[in-house]
């Protein structure tokens, strides 16, 4: 079976192709115009995806060396993520399936974040899997191929959100995520106690109260501009502590609440380098096998999509042309 992977839920045009000897092709046009703002502006998003979808996917196609009659499915990501990026990844998938006969494969973005370990590696079930992107943080019991039960998620802002608002603060560019793990390599991650929220909840998280501390942390001293200087540095790896601490403990107590001995991260947060450190750190102690994807797997990417729609055509997991996007995972209910 080969298959063709699009992936549009936010500010990355991408596709793959994968086949049963493995991943063949794997090309990510990202959009540098939301830098300026701070953040991804969902109208510029969309229209950048319109642009370069077709040549996106024409050239996964060439360096997989696959010609797109030989491909036998197409999965695309339903959801969840901006509806005007997701349209377009989906309507374009739609045509190529009608246009070719093929069958329509929709892939739910968080599922495809945790099967992105399949790409490199095969987990064992049943696994736990630490989900953490930009807009979720989730903790997943999988039992079996996409038999999950979700355990526990934020409150409110998810910890790459938090990453991102508290890099806005600091002044650091977008997406900021990046930045500070860069800056907290330098830094000591016990300059300051950032507070670290919902530690008596098993599975929850909160984040929100983290930004707001250091929005105030700074707003207290008058001479914020020399010491965001002379700190900065020891501020980003604080930060990354108080978060990396959280996502950490509740990793452990899903290992101890569910008895598996293989965990998983995933999603673009799995790339920061201090949650990668502890995690190992952690699993040595808890004796448990731990999975994490390739950087180049971590954030969105057309990779995850093809290889869960893989997984998913052995099981004759087909949509129909009906299928709609969802911009959240309760629309998936």
């Amino acid at each position: 079976m080969n298959i063709l992977g699009i992936e549009s839920s936010c500010d990355e045009t991408a596709a793959a192709v994968y086949t049963a000897d493995g991943l063949q092709s794997n090309v990510i046009a990202s959009q540098a115009v939301h830098e300026r703002y701070g953040g991804v502006v969902p109208e510029l998003a969309s229209r950048a995806h319109h642009k370069t979808i077709q040549a996106t996917v024409q050239q996964s196609l060439e360096e997989a060396g696959i010609s797109l009659d030989r491909i036998d499915a197409v999965a695309v990501t339903q959801g969840p993520g901006l509806m005007g990026s997701l349209l377009v990844g989906l309507c374009f998938a739609k045509g190529l399936c009608l246009s070719r006969d093929l069958p329509l494969i929709g892939v739910n973005h968080m599922d495809a974040h945790i099967y992105a370990n399949f790409i490199d590696g095969e987990p064992e079930y049943p696994f736990v899997s630490l989900t953490v992107s930009g807009g979720h943080t989730q903790l997943v019991h999988v039992r079996g191929p996409f038999d999950h039960i979700l355990l526990g998620q934020t409150r409110d802002d998810a910890a790459g959100e938090a990453f991102d608002k508290i890099g806005k603060i600091l002044g650091l560019p977008y997406p900021a995520g990046p930045e500070i793990d860069k800056c907290a390599k330098e830094g000591n991650p016990q300059f300051h106690d950032f507070p670290q929220a919902m530690l008596d909840n098993k599975f929850e998280f909160s984040f929100s109260g983290l930004k707001t501390s250091v929005k105030y942390y700074l707003e207290d001293r008058e001479d914020r501009a020399s010491f965001l200087t002379d700190h900065l540095s020891d501020i980003c790896a604080s930060v990354s502590r108080a978060i990396t601490d959280v996502l950490v403990k509740k990793l452990e107590n899903a290992i101890e609440h569910t008895g598996v001995r293989t965990v998983v991260l995933a999603g673009g947060v799995s790339a920061n380098s201090m949650l990668r450190t502890r995690a190992r750190e952690m699993a040595r102690e808890k004796d448990c096998r731990l999975y994490i994807p390739r950087l180049a797997y971590c954030t969105d990417n057309a990779a995850m999509i093809a290889v869960t729609g893989y997984m998913m055509g052995q099981r004759q997991m087909y949509s129909d042309m009906n299928l709609k996007p969802y911009a959240n995972l309760t629309e998936s209910r």
